[in-house]
């Protein structure tokens, strides 16, 4: 009985830290630099990138000499942002709580490096932002076919932004993969999933592909 109860502690100790996991390996610190003289004085803050935003789970502090810090202790990912009065021109920046010491810079692109988790955030960033432009400049070739009248190779385009768009989900889902577990790990495996299933008018229920968007024939028992 003794031995029950011990098991069933620790699977209940498991439930509480799924998803927000308390930092007991090490002290996460966030060291940040702000460039502008313009934003000293003002608070920049904390924000957990999942739950409700409160006075419980917001931290906040005021930029001296354009540097900031915080030490987080819930491995999860926050935001960093300044009050919405101030925060023009500034990138919002998504980061881990995570063990180590973070290197910081807000700015018109922000940046987050210095422990693993961030040092993978970023190569995602990168690769999302390299994707992003690229669909923006084939969206907008295939507008400038469809003015001309040219149908053919605005279908040819189309393909080709599908395709593209498909292998950017991959990769993501690779980076997902290779992280083996965490909260970046958790977040780029929710980005993209691989089926989703959908409701038809009659009332069933089918598991689609969400790659290509046709229904997957499940096994049954």
């Amino acid at each position: 009985m003794k031995k029950m109860l011990t098991c069933l502690m620790a699977v209940a100790v498991m439930g509480l830290f799924f998803g927000c996991q308390k930092i007991n390996d090490g002290k996460c610190t966030i060291h940040g630099v702000v460039n502008g003289e313009q934003y000293d004085g003002k608070r920049v803050f904390l924000v957990p990138l999942k739950g409700p935003a409160t006075a419980e789970t917001v931290d906040s502090m005021e930029i001296k000499d354009g540097k900031f810090q915080f030490s987080p202790d819930s491995m999860q990912m926050y935001k960093i942002l300044l009050d919405y009065h101030y925060r023009l021109g500034l990138e919002t920046l998504l980061l881990v709580g995570e063990p180590g010491d973070i290197q910081v810079v807000l700015d018109s692109v922000s940046h987050a490096s210095g422990t693993p988790q961030n040092d993978s955030l970023e190569q995602w960033k990168t690769l999302t932002e390299m994707h992003n432009h690229r669909m923006s400049l084939m969206s907008r070739n295939i507008q400038d076919l469809k003015m001309k009248g040219d149908t053919v190779q605005a279908a040819y385009m189309k393909q080709r932004i599908d395709s593209f768009h498909l292998a950017y989900k991959k990769r993501t889902r690779e980076l997902a993969e290779n992280l083996k577990e965490g909260p970046l790990h958790d977040f780029l495996k929710g980005l993209y999933p691989l089926t989703y299933k959908r409701k038809y008018p009659d009332g069933r229920v089918v598991l689609m592909d969400a790659d290509t968007n046709e229904e997957i024939e499940e096994l049954k028992d």
